[in-house]
């Protein structure tokens, strides 16, 4: 049998496939803090990773008890400064050069899986990272409109040609050259319900104040008053959240609410420096 036999899962060696090279090892890298709902479907869909490494920042629930239990889970302790920061302390951390790199609420399809694993089973990648679909499902619903269900992202990538920003929030993989694109969707689960929702929100619209104050920018009582009905316009027409049914609605309302908080909260950091 070929060397790529090495290794079973969906593809490969369990589908009698031979390879003419041995399949390229990939570490799945995880970050997180009190992630036990989420945690264990997220896991469950990496079972084709030859490393998954978890990055925990002191959660006080269940969540390394449930990464412990985990085939081929590792486990290491940081304290957060930031997601880029923990993210790519966790890509360094890894056991392989090639990584791929998901959320604690987001899971991967079988057939993104299928397409990770024979794209490694082929040798080495021809490019340096590539892109993955991932689709937002809120309310119960799996979003195929609208722009968090159609705008890529990078995940799988070669650490020696790539790397995550190093940034504090709504970080990204920046890689050497054009990315490639794999088959299947990355589900987010990005919110619980509506609780998590807005205390994600509220931690979200904070940081992301302060990083749009320490680039210079400003904020009038217009970019709040003009930004919420603009915003709200774009999300369900523009984007096309009209299509998502009532999920897309409330979608679209809290988006544009999100967008325009933003610039509230840096209203207030102009207004009071010492915060």
């Amino acid at each position: 049998m070929a060397a790529a036999c090495v290794r079973t899962g969906r593809a490969g060696c369990e589908a009698g496939l031979g390879y003419d090279e041995p399949m390229i090892a990939v570490s799945a890298v995880i970050i997180t803090f009190n992630e036990e709902q989420d945690l264990p479907r997220t896991l469950a869909a990496l079972d084709w990773a030859d490393e998954i490494l978890v990055v925990d920042s002191g959660s006080t629930d269940a969540t390394l008890k449930i990464a412990a239990a985990t085939p081929k889970c590792r486990i290491l302790h940081r304290d957060f400064d930031g997601y880029g920061p923990q993210k790519r302390h966790a890509v360094e951390q890894a056991a392989h050069d090639w990584v791929f790199s998901v959320d604690a609420d987001e899971v991967v399809s079988p057939e993104l899986a299928d397409s990770i694993r024979g794209l490694l089973a082929a040798g080495e990648p021809p490019r340096a990272g590539y892109e993955v679909q991932r689709r937002l499902c809120f309310l119960g619903r799996e979003f195929r409109f609208g722009r968090e269900s159609n705008a890529p992202v990078l995940r799988l990538f070669d650490r020696r040609r790539g790397a995550v920003q190093d940034v504090p929030v709504h970080e990204r993989v920046e890689i050497e050259g054009a990315a490639g694109r794999l088959d299947g969707t990355l589900l987010h689960y990005s919110y619980r319900d509506l609780d998590d929702y807005f205390d994600k929100f509220n931690k979200y619209t904070t940081a992301v104040a302060h990083k749009m104050r320490s680039r210079g920018k400003t904020a009038s009582a217009w970019d709040f008053a003009v930004r919420l009905p603009v915003a709200f316009l774009t999300y369900y027409f523009v984007h096309g959240n009209v299509l998502n049914g009532f999920p897309g609605l409330v979608w679209s309302i809290l988006s544009a609410y999100y967008r325009a908080v933003r610039y509230l909260k840096l209203y207030e950091l102009d207004r009071l420096p010492s915060r």
